[in-house]
């Protein structure tokens, strides 16, 4: 299925990249790629393939998807960015917070994303519970990114994001980061999955689900081994989540 994307004015174009130089900057200052990614990860991850709802469509401004349990935390977010847009009025809230994922990954050294403007912001939050659950294994993982139209390979890819960021107890009730640089995006994520429980580091039931799947597993051998191929994989995957429900043709 191809993509047909909408054509945006030239004003529309220059204000995405005036507006991607002002979330460099803000992701530089405060140290916040890794909440930005999860921004625009569950913005877009609530998309459902069969009823065509949810998705990367700004509902995530609306206080009612803030208080989902996945979201713990992203209010912050939210709030961050809030400045930024009100200097760009032209933009969606949809475009904007997938933006802001794509300069996320940029900024701390992982592959371009490429972006393409046009997505409506929708009027309705979806409802609760479409967001993978980090407690549960392989089959729940497969279900949830089944539910989004992702691939396996699409599954393990996007697990490497997690090379950014931490988990807060507050949040997840799961406490620490998955790397030992947590504001840089690497294939290190991969790399301290293979090598098994660190002091400091932190696994979740849902990573190391890779690990004893038979078709997640050689993928995590080959981007622990490949940042390359980790790299273009994950800049396959990122764009698919960050358009999913958007430009179908």
């Amino acid at each position: 299925m191809g993509k047909c994307y909408p054509t945006v004015s030239q004003e529309y174009e220059k204000a995405v990249e005036k507006c991607k130089k002002k979330l460099r900057g803000l992701v530089a200052e405060k140290n916040c790629a890794p909440l930005m990614l999860r921004l625009a990860w569950h913005s877009a991850g609530t998309y459902d393939v069969k009823t065509k709802t949810g998705g990367p469509f700004g509902t995530m401004k609306h206080a009612a998807e803030l208080a989902h349990e996945a979201n713990n935390g992203l209010d912050i977010a939210v709030r961050l960015l809030e400045p930024i847009k009100e200097q760009f009025p032209i933009l969606s809230y949809a475009d904007f917070y997938q933006l802001a994922g794509v300069v996320a990954v940029e900024v701390t050294g992982g592959p371009e994303i490429p972006f393409h403007p046009g997505r409506e912001d929708k009027p309705e939050p979806p409802p609760e519970g479409r967001l993978p659950d980090a407690t549960k294994g392989s089959d729940h993982l497969r279900d949830v990114f089944g539910h989004m139209g992702l691939s396996d390979q699409d599954i393990v890819a996007l697990s490497g994001g997690h090379t950014l960021g931490r988990c807060h107890k507050e949040r997840s009730g799961f406490e620490g980061p998955w790397t030992a640089n947590p504001l840089i995006f690497d294939n290190s994520y991969f790399k301290e999955l293979l090598t098994g429980d660190k002091e400091g580091l932190l696994q979740l039931p849902s990573d190391k689900a890779l690990l004893t799947d038979p078709v997640f597993r050689p993928l995590v051998e080959k981007y622990a081994a490949d940042e390359d191929a980790f790299f273009a994989d994950y800049a396959e995957a990122h764009l698919k989540l960050s358009e999913l429900g958007f430009a179908d043709a």
